[in-house]
């Protein structure tokens, strides 16, 4: 009777073999693939050295495992995302790239932006290549999310009518955002471009440069989303929200003659403080009383955060339905797994 030869990817899945003999092979300096398109040990190194300071109190080595598995899973999502674009024709030009590589090189000299790159442990052509995929990623989430989301006036309302009482002030109250830079690393910053001041001098450089954007009447919102280094308000625009005038009466004296004397649309010099480098801008001013639907400002506020929301929500929504039509290995992990498994026995 002739034989018959079962291959052993076949025997894997009638489950006739044991796990481990049907595990695919960890490739060399691979941390994880996306659809076969892998993410190298290199790139997950570089980034977790550029966001945990190796002077800082040396972690132990499940703490570093631990911050590079959510690196990694940051970098695996940005692959299914920008596979997403490139699948769609959505990447960026040369041009859109070379257009943002200004905007980065324009406050440095040839030599201070080449060491900037040095410090990050970058070469510029992999800062084009993060570049390309950062603005390829917008470009998905513009047209894929943010463009289908619709605010009505029915939504403004009924917003309006559960929340009334939020919008009864009991005292003046002074609408504010802020763009921080810090001169102490902080892990937690999480500003779109990942960008942080490593030390006074470049913390003092990098304000600086953000001061003379907003000079040249760039958004103060988008740079404070991509450059601020408050983890707390960078998601939202560096927007403060409301404070009240009691709040503004326990700040520093100048601070609070400083922030009185702007008007609604003005922005601060920059201010040194206990946390770092800050510039303010001043969105409006508000006495105290009730504020009506019929108010322009009450309106935009309403539509402002219910965009956030729903963009938030499908933006969640797309991650995951992307993450789940994807063929992702992470070796980190399994490697990790495997690895306490062996010490177990």
């Amino acid at each position: 009777m002739k034989s018959l030869a079962v291959p052993a990817a076949a025997l894997c899945a009638m489950g006739l073999l044991g796990v481990g003999s049907c595990k695919k092979t960890i490739p060399v300096n691979v941390a994880a693939e996306v659809n076969g398109r892998p993410i190298t040990f290199q790139e997950l190194d570089k980034q977790h050295e550029s966001r945990f300071e190796p002077e800082q109190d040396k972690p132990s080595e499940d703490q570093v495992l631990l911050q590079k598995l959510e690196i990694l899973r940051g970098l695996i999502d940005a692959e299914i995302m920008f596979q997403k674009a490139e699948k769609l024709g959505l990447l960026a030009a040369d041009a859109d790239i070379e257009t943002e590589l200004n905007k980065l090189k324009a406050p440095y000299t040839q030599e201070e932006f080449q060491k900037r790159l040095a410090d990050r442990k970058l070469t510029l052509d992999e800062l084009k290549t993060q570049l390309r995929k950062d603005l390829s990623i917008q470009k998905l989430v513009n047209k894929e999310i943010t463009s289908h989301i619709a605010i009505t006036d029915a939504d403004v309302a009924n917003y309006y009518n559960a929340n009334k009482a939020s919008f009864n002030f009991a005292e003046p109250q002074v609408h504010l955002a802020q763009i921080l830079v810090s001169p102490v690393p902080d892990p937690n910053v999480r500003n779109l471009k990942n960008d942080k001041a490593q030390n006074e001098d470049e913390a003092r450089r990098k304000i600086q440069m953000l001061e003379r954007r907003l000079q040249q009447n760039e958004d103060f919102g988008m740079l404070a989303q991509n450059y601020s280094e408050d983890p707390n308000t960078a998601p939202n625009g560096g927007d403060l929200g409301f404070v009240p005038q009691s709040a503004l009466d326990k700040a520093q004296p100048e601070l609070r003659k400083m922030i009185m004397a702007l008007q609604p649309g003005q922005i601060s010099p920059i201010i040194r403080t206990p946390a770092g480098y800050s510039i303010l801008k001043v969105y409006s001013k508000e006495p105290s009383g009730q504020r009506e639907l019929n108010d322009p400002r009450v309106q935009q506020t309403i539509r402002e955060t219910l965009l956030n929301r729903k963009d938030n929500l499908l933006k969640a929504a797309y991650y995951e339905a992307a993450r789940n039509e994807a063929r992702v290995v992470n070796y980190l992990a399994r490697s990790i797994i495997e690895g306490a498994n062996k010490g177990g026995k």
